[in-house]
């Protein structure tokens, strides 16, 4: 998996210069190892650094397994990228059908909507993330794409963008179905969309409890009432899944990412999530050899009104690296093979790529922090005549 964004790490770019660049602010000695994370009874797990991307420990992670309600991370998802869009708003209305009521068995969790009632998209929001109403997540299927196979098709989309390689979703809900598939890393990557996509309703996933038709539920994450740093996402159960838990923790400022499939008990699950908490913030550190927006380096360019152009990347290089080896990490800069104006402020120059003792760990484009003008018609011909002669 890239460090770094998809998009940015993707990009190809043939090198004309390099420089190197010390991130020397560390302590020179060496670490010891990171001990192994720990043994979990389960079907999968997996624990991410937020920012980095960085998988710290998984085991089984690439398999496809029933990911019971934690699929309803996807229904919470495109509910806040439409509520995001505009497409929703918080007070809209959303009908109760037949098809979608939940008539308070056993077998299933509900937010006990109505009958032929409603209740907003915010409400439904919250049953659908605090209290895992299988109700509320089949009737804002339906609002949002007339049906829950359909609805489902929309999953599926946004599955494929995220880079959700081993998901397939067949309803919104994650009851039971032979083709209804996740995989821990797979919701992993959507649990690092919605912290990063949805900030505005993600303290949502941190409410304990939420009442609704005057009926208060409490949330099923066990974490929440016994960790402070825990602030989300979602439990799941079935009898073919097991306890699934898809947790995040954020303590110094580090943010990790864990998912955990299969376990045998809600103990189990909120256990494991925590001693791969516990292991994962003791074993690694983030670093952020270069800042986003700080010039790394000015560059010349052909044809400009001005000589120079500084460069830098949009946002923060982070890295997650093991504790105490910081002082290994360096950078260097590559750059496009001609930088000539005009340029836009913006435009892709070159890349940045990381080590850690001498092996690759990630890259991320470098930018022009400001535009450049192309140079008027002498300043050009005298260029191009130094040119000859050079």
């Amino acid at each position: 998996m890239t460090l770094f964004s998809p998009l940015l790490s993707r990009l190809s770019l043939r090198p004309l210069a390099s420089l190197a660049l010390f991130a020397g602010l560390f302590s020179s000695a060496h670490a010891a190892p990171v001990a192994p994370p720990p043994t979990l009874e389960n079907k999968a797990f997996i624990v991410m650094d937020f920012d980095s991307g960085r998988i710290l420990a998984e085991s089984n992670a690439d398999a496809p397994l029933p990911p019971a309600s934690m699929t309803k991370m996807m229904t919470s998802y495109i509910v806040e990228q439409a509520l995001k869009s505009g497409r929703l708003k918080p007070t809209d209305m959303v009908q109760t059908s037949e098809y979608a009521w939940c008539r308070g068995t056993s077998a299933e969790s509900c937010m006990y909507l109505p009958l032929h009632g409603s209740a907003s998209v915010l409400d439904m929001l919250r049953g659908i993330i605090i209290q895992s109403g299988n109700d509320a997540s089949k009737a804002v299927a339906e609002h949002l794409a007339g049906s829950e196979p359909a609805f489902a098709a929309m999953m599926n989309n946004e599955a494929k963008r995220l880079g959700m390689k081993n998901t397939n979703f067949m309803n919104a809900t994650g009851l039971p179905d032979p083709a209804h598939k996740a995989s821990a890393r797979d919701l992993a990557l959507l649990a690092r969309a919605i912290i990063h996509d949805s900030s505005e309703y993600y303290s949502i996933y941190a409410e304990k409890e939420f009442t609704f038709n005057g009926i208060k539920q409490g949330n099923r994450n066990a974490l929440l009432y016994t960790d402070p740093t825990v602030d989300g996402l979602k439990t799941g159960h079935t009898n073919e899944a097991g306890f699934c838990l898809t947790a995040s923790s954020k303590r110094n400022g580090q943010r990790l990412i864990s998912v955990v499939m299969g376990a045998s008990s809600m103990q189990a699950r909120a256990d494991q999530t925590r001693a791969l908490f516990n292991w994962g913030f003791a074993s690694y550190e983030n670093i952020r050899p270069v800042q986003g927006g700080a010039t790394v380096q000015s560059v010349p360019v052909r044809f400009g009104k001005v000589d120079q152009v500084n460069i830098g990347p949009l946002q923060d290089v982070v890295m997650t690296v093991p504790r105490g080896q910081a002082a290994q990490v360096k950078t260097e800069v590559k750059l496009n093979p001609e930088i000539t104006a005009p340029i836009a402020k913006g435009a892709v120059l070159g890349k940045i790529l990381v080590t850690l003792d001498g092996q690759p760990q990630g890259e991320q484009a470098l930018v022009a922090l400001e535009p450049v003008e192309e140079a008027g018609f002498f300043k050009k011909l005298w260029q191009r005549i130094l040119a000859l002669f050079s």
